[in-house]
């Protein structure tokens, strides 16, 4: 299609529209596109198996650069051989501007049939993991013991008994887990699903940014605005809203009729 619209437009120009010769420059360079592609895949492999942007960038640099290098170099070769063998000749016109004209091309060439290339070595890969799974056993999945949960602590994960958990306070985006030990943690999330996850373990809400393991606690003062102070069995105090003050009813009335 490029020869022949090329042939047309220099028809309609008025200059040479020799179609043979423009049929001979698309085919030679179509052939050596051909006899390259094994550099391109292969740089594509190298590519996915490489870890890191910048290794990936210089393996396609290096191969696009290659790639017009040969390219370039074999298309002016079969040129001069064909015309050779025609009692012709043919003249690159070698120069910068001739060679980056050329470059320029070999970079939309090298991105569509490399982006091709990427896209079909993903599809195998995906079969390939496809094919193999169904003949691995599937490993059993293990989870922690009822009465253990997991915490994200930044990059590492935390197993905690919620029996030595004495609080949960909110913090913006985060949620904070106080210990007995002393220890605190500080987890990505939302108190209220910190709640959900808890409230099997009697740690329940008792202010509108904490909750409380009624389990550890040991003793209420119940204050006259309603509000409330949990003591709990390590000394420390923690304060409870008057709107929660039903969560703790019957540690309340434990108190009392002790």
């Amino acid at each position: 299609m490029n020869a022949l619209s090329g042939a047309q437009d220099a028809a309609w120009r008025g200059d040479n529209y020799d179609v043979g010769r423009r049929l001979l420059w698309e085919m030679s360079s179509i052939a050596t596109i051909l006899l390259l592609l094994p550099i391109l895949m292969l740089a594509v492999r190298r590519m996915r198996r490489a870890s890191g942007l910048a290794k990936r960038a210089g393996i396609g640099v290096a191969a696009l650069v290659g790639f017009s290098a040969l390219h370039i170099t074999g298309m002016v070769w079969i040129r001069k051989l064909a015309l050779w063998l025609a009692g012709g000749a043919y003249d690159f016109h070698f120069s910068l501007a001739t060679v980056l004209y050329e470059f320029r091309k070999d970079c939309v060439a090298v991105l569509l049939i490399g982006g091709t290339l990427w896209l079909l070595e993903s599809r195998r890969e995906l079969k390939r993991v496809a094919m193999a799974a169904p003949s691995r056993p599937a490993a059993p999945r293990q989870s922690p013991p009822p009465d253990l949960i997991w915490l994200r602590d930044g990059a590492s994960r935390i197993r905690v008994a919620p029996r030595e958990i004495l609080w949960v306070t909110s913090a913006g985006n985060y949620i904070e887990y106080c210990l007995a030990d002393g220890a605190q943690h500080l987890i990505r999330g939302t108190l209220a699903v910190a709640e959900s996850e808890l409230a099997r373990f009697g740690i329940v809400r008792i202010h509108r940014t904490r909750l409380a393991n009624l389990g550890r606690v040991s003793g209420v003062d119940l204050k006259p605005s309603g509000d409330f102070e949990l003591t709990f069995d390590n000394g420390q105090t923690l304060q409870g809203s008057r709107r929660y003050r039903p969560a703790v009813a019957s540690l309340s009335s434990s108190s009392a009729s002790i």
